[in-house]
């Protein structure tokens, strides 16, 4: 059972060591072992470096010691983290104005198109060999990189497309995810077919089965990217018929609660969002896609976010086991 509150709060007053020792041997992982959080077939993965506050630039290094805290075996990964670790212009020109509390993980806003321009040479020359480096840190603390997620990736060039393809194949995942943009998945689309990857569309409150229904028709390679929480509040309706009529056709999905009627995010649990039993259904029918925990209710008072989305993952954990 996880901790009480008070309990991680007189820990962290000793320090992160201490909180990150407590929240390991809570969800059962012992000294020095890798972590594994694919629980009865199902991998748990999170959403990072999302899941963790403080933007998209977050180093490698410092989301992958949060994962290890956390007993995480499998993430969703921005590429700002990797390109950061690469030497992007874009990626240090974000990162530095994000620590100076003035990023949100967008480009620079003078002279947009030339340093998107820079960007698009710079990325032509990345060599894949240090992309593994990135890769190799992660594998030996039992981390896969499962998706990587691509912000902009719309605009981008045909030649800075295949870069992501590329890019992602080098980390080890197995997709790429991107925001939906209905209009803009014929052409994405062709790329996924011509690598054979294939590329998860996130889908917001707005989006309904028939509009993945028809991004599926414009490529074999166009999935989905099911967040259970936004289905539920958007469509007020269950995921689970249209989960269960496409599982070959979904990368992950994105694990939260939330109410009906656009209702806000909770703890899990408390919401309508049927977790439990799509977790169950991925279990029992061994369906491959991950499970993505995406942390976005309030911290309530008296608690901290790492401890949140500890709870979060021991949600899942027990479902899987029940």
């Amino acid at each position: 059972m996880l901790h009480t509150r008070r309990q991680f709060g007189k820990l962290a007053l000793a320090g992160a060591p201490a909180v990150g020792w407590l929240l390991r041997q809570d969800l059962g992982f012992a000294a020095g072992a890798k972590v594994d959080s694919k629980w009865a077939g199902v991998q748990v993965g999170m959403n990072v470096p999302y899941n963790f506050g403080g933007g998209n630039f977050m180093s490698g290094d410092e989301i992958l010691s949060r994962c290890v805290t956390l007993g995480i075996s499998g993430v969703e990964l921005r590429a700002q983290p990797v390109e950061l670790f690469l030497g992007s212009p874009e990626a240090i020109a974000g990162a530095a104005a994000q620590a100076r509390g003035a990023g949100r993980g967008q480009a620079p806003q003078g002279g947009a198109a030339a340093a998107a321009e820079e960007t698009r040479k710079w990325r032509l020359g990345v060599s894949m060999d240090k992309v593994k480096q990135f890769r190799t840190k992660y594998a030996d603390a039992g981390v896969s990189i499962d998706i990587v997620k691509w912000d902009g990736i719309f605009t981008m060039a045909d030649d800075e497309v295949d870069y992501c393809f590329e890019l992602a194949k080098a980390l080890g995942a197995k997709a790429l995810s991107t925001e939906m943009s209905i209009d803009q998945t014929k052409r994405l689309g062709q790329f996924a077919d011509k690598h054979k990857m294939p590329v998860g569309y996130h889908g917001h409150t707005a989006v309904t089965p028939a509009i993945w229904e028809t991004a599926f028709s414009y490529a074999k390679y166009n999935y989905a990217n099911v967040d259970l929480g936004h289905f539920i509040a958007g469509n007020n309706t269950s995921p689970v018929p249209f989960i269960k009529k496409y599982p070959d056709r979904i990368t992950h999905v994105h694990v939260k609660d939330r109410k009906l009627n656009n209702g806000p995010n909770v703890e899990f649990g408390k919401g309508d969002t049927p977790v439990k039993e799509v977790l169950q259904l991925m279990r029992d029918n061994k369906w491959k896609f991950d499970a993505t925990i995406e942390f976005e209710y309030p911290v309530p008072a008296g608690s901290d976010r790492m401890t949140e989305i500890a709870k979060t993952v021991e949600y899942c954990k027990q479902c899987l086991l029940a």
